[in-house]
């Protein structure tokens, strides 16, 4: 029988977090700093949480390390089970989950109940290709064997907090490694709770740890630490910049999913009404706080006047508001930093001559308080401005117009990005050729589906190698042949 260890107090209504998950059980962090948690709808502090130092971090990555040989050696059989009850036992908090992302968060309900359903799934997903996978294979003379790489860390950002620590976690166990993890220390309340939920999974002492604090002590230390073989990281592209230079010294093997900066290309063969339609999901989803999103829309010249009214009209079913109003499709930014930065990048759209169709900067008129931002749609964009070439990472859109579809296809890929491209088109085979000239890691064609088995990473500064499925769970993996 697993013990249930609550790890969050409350203290005048504030969530007070002192811990970290270490060697299966929650541990007082060292450190005496704290870092308060806001509520992002009301700006209002719902808490704090104690940051964690070197030490802490030693501790994590000496407890991973302890478990690898016996963790290591676990079978097939063993891990599918181990993931089988880590999914049913995240599936069993769903709802505490998404009370915690809202809360802390603010995204909009259809991005919370998205989240937190496939927060679960992602280790049913990872025991297929567990299943599925090539453990062994005779090449010539050799015997071919994939082995865990030793301890990983993982490094995750605010912006999916459940959803990523979830993933690497899966992928981790899969491939038979410990995992150090770092969250955001903005997502501590939804951290902690997901921890109790992972705790009653009853996995074997060290596979899972996971300590609170910062980038520039925690991630720092991870990176560096010599124990570590192998770094899963997912944000900024400066920051994945500073962690491959860091994590060089010690060789480790490194996954980098960072920015990106999507283009939308419709096709003039679309139907504009789901084109704008399709282009405000793609391009506002998580409020527009996605590595993923389309923020670049792409048009023919001579139907941009018409996408435009189409574009301002349908942008009327994207209400902004806070995540308790189940019809707002548009949340808060996650801070006043990124409130202020994104306000920052509106003015300089404007600065730079690009022409305002909707939205601007201040708040929507209807909200006095939280850090929301007016969904804004700048036309008259060139490539060439910061607005089109830099990660805004808010509700921003930018229409660039093209002459024929080799001009779509050179301003998609005249980017320093290369995560996820998009193509609007009635004719599936045509999108399919355009699709296949664009240099990103995936293109969604006419809105397809996410398929949690296709691999998921990015060209360029979008990254290096690859997560999901049998992609992802290589990256934890290195090849040992044996000859006889």
């Amino acid at each position: 029988m697993v013990q249930r260890i609550y790890a969050i107090s409350s203290k005048a209504d504030m969530q007070i977090i002192t811990t970290n998950y270490i060697d299966g059980d929650f541990r007082k962090s060292s450190g005496t700093s704290e870092a308060p948690l806001y509520n992002p709808a009301t700006e209002q502090q719902i808490g704090t949480v104690r940051l964690s130092t070197f030490d802490d971090v030693d501790a994590a990555v000496s407890a991973a390390k302890a478990s690898y040989p016996s963790f290591s050696a676990t079978s097939i059989e063993e891990r599918v089970d181990m993931l089988g009850r880590l999914a049913e036992a995240v599936a069993a908090r769903s709802e505490p989950l998404a009370t915690a992302m809202r809360e802390e968060y603010g995204a909009p309900s259809g991005f919370v109940s998205f989240s937190a359903e496939r927060a679960g799934t992602v280790f049913l997903d990872m025991a297929r290709a567990v299943i599925d996978y090539p453990w062994r294979q005779t090449i010539g003379s050799a015997e071919v064997e994939m082995r865990p790489l030793g301890v990983a860390a993982a490094i995750t950002p605010w912006n999916s907090n459940i959803g990523f620590i979830c993933a690497k976690l899966a992928t981790a166990v899969a491939a038979g490694s410990p995992i150090v993890i770092k969250p955001s220390e903005m997502s501590a309340i939804q951290t902690q709770l997901l921890l109790e939920a992972l705790h009653q999974a009853g996995l074997p002492r060290g596979v899972l740890n996971v300590v609170n604090g910062d980038g520039q002590t925690c991630g720092s230390a991870l990176t560096a630490h010599p124990d570590v073989a192998k770094i899963s990281f997912t944000g900024s592209t400066a920051t994945g910049r500073a962690i491959l230079r860091a994590a060089a010294d010690t060789m480790k093997r490194v996954t980098l999913e960072l920015g990106g900066k999507g283009a939308q290309i419709i096709l003039d063969d679309a139907d504009l009404d789901r084109a704008a339609e399709q282009a405000l999901t793609s391009g506002f989803m998580n409020s527009g706080q996605a590595c993923i999103a389309g923020t670049r829309v792409l048009i023919p010249s001579r139907l941009k006047f018409a996408f435009e009214q189409k574009l301002a009209g349908a942008l009327s079913s994207y209400p902004v508001g806070p995540a308790s109003d189940p019809a707002a499709r548009i949340g808060p930014m996650v801070s006043q930093k990124q409130w202020e930065r994104v306000q920052s990048y509106i003015a300089l759209g404007i600065e730079e001559g690009a022409r305002v169709i909707a939205g601007g900067l201040g708040r929507p008129d209807e909200l006095d308080r939280g850090w929301f931002v007016r969904p804004t749609v700048f036309s008259d964009v060139d490539n060439g401005m910061r607005v089109a070439r830099e990660e805004i990472f808010g509700p921003v859109l930018c229409i660039l117009s093209y002459e024929d579809d080799d001009d779509a296809v050179r301003i998609a890929n005249d980017t320093s990005y290369g995560l996820q491209n998009y193509v609007l088109s009635g004719d599936v085979e045509r999108a399919r050729k355009v699709a296949r000239q664009l240099d990103s890691g995936r293109v969604v064609i006419n809105g397809a589906p996410h398929e949690p088995m296709a691999p998921f990473g990015g060209f360029r500064q979008s990254g290096m190698g690859r997560e999901y499925g049998a992609f992802g769970l290589t990256s934890f993996l290195e090849p040992r042949a044996i000859l006889t």
